[in-house]
């Protein structure tokens, strides 16, 4: 091998092994994604009246993360990481006037502790695969939809997750994220509304940044 082959090999291989402490050294992150939460549409049991089919709408959903990362090499790292999701405003519609069987809408979160894992993490862009599971928890609006008392209860009950997403390094510690998770959760209560379901999916569709230190 000549003297300048032997150089560049030398280069690209303390290139690699710097990426990879400098890695090593931003254990933490902490950050915020913005998006979307649906929900499918979900039948009503022996529903004889107009529209019987629970309407979910797409409600503005937060989400709040702090990772730490375990293990790196240049090809893939792992990470424990703890989602915070938070849908404030679930709007629902079914059934009619004289039929009105849901509530008017629903708040939901999910805590969900979970294992991650980066491809090429010590580069400037990282696909990455999330798998975990936590708690679900809906609460109900008092008034159903067309009127009268919700009988519902707020339910809180075991969810799993699921995830991919994109983190591209725009600037230093900070960097770019897109996001895909879908949170497997039980059934909010609607004892006027039965499904003859026990889970349902909420798929989280949003974009936002992090800070790694």
């Amino acid at each position: 091998m000549s003297g300048t082959r032997l150089w560049i090999a030398f280069l690209a291989v303390a290139t690699v092994l710097a990426a990879s402490v400098a890695a090593q050294d931003e254990k933490n992150e902490l950050g915020g994604i913005v998006g979307r939460t649906f929900i499918s549409d979900q039948g009503i049991k022996n529903a004889t009246y107009f529209d019987p089919i629970i309407h979910f709408g797409k409600g503005l959903t937060f989400e709040g993360i702090y990772a730490r990362r375990f293990y790196v090499t240049p090809i893939y790292a792992i990470s424990a990481e703890l989602p915070f999701v938070y849908n404030h405003d679930i709007d629902l519609n079914a059934g009619e006037y004289g039929h009105s069987v849901v509530p008017q809408d629903l708040k939901a979160f999910f805590i969900t502790p979970a294992a991650r894992v980066n491809l090429f993490p010590t580069t400037a862009v990282s696909p990455w695969v999330s798998l975990g599971g936590g708690v679900g928890h809906f609460s109900q609006s008092k008034n159903l939809i067309y009127g009268g008392d919700n009988t519902g209860k707020s339910t809180t009950n075991f969810t799993l997750e699921a995830g991919f997403g994109l983190d591209v390094k725009v600037w230093r510690k900070l960097s770019i994220r897109m996001d895909v998770r879908d949170f497997w959760s039980g059934e909010p209560d609607f004892p006027l509304a039965p499904t003859g379901k026990s889970r349902m999916h909420n798929f989280f569709v949003g974009g936002g940044g992090f800070w790694r230190f």
